[in-house]
């Protein structure tokens, strides 16, 4: 599968994926917490490559097929000791 996306735009809670097929995802924020708690300006500073989307002062990464998969943030979290 070799689908990319277009173009993303945010609103309050989502995140819209615009895909080179022509639909759209629609995804929530809260799935990828680095993104919920950034502020616009950092949500909008992302780079688009064949199979996903990076935001490196986020250190974010977001692939296509984790999003048409449903899965939301892969990143193990630790508890604190």
């Amino acid at each position: 599968m070799n689908i990319s996306a277009t173009d993303i735009r945010f609103d309050d809670d989502t995140m819209w994926v615009a895909l080179d097929d022509g639909r759209t995802l629609g995804v929530p924020l809260a799935w990828f917490p680095r993104l919920l708690v950034a502020d616009k300006a950092a949500r909008q500073r992302y780079e688009l490559s064949p199979g996903g989307i990076h935001w490196d002062a986020l250190d974010e990464d977001i692939s296509i097929a984790g999003l048409l998969a449903g899965r939301g943030d892969q990143t193990l979290r630790r508890p604190a000791a």
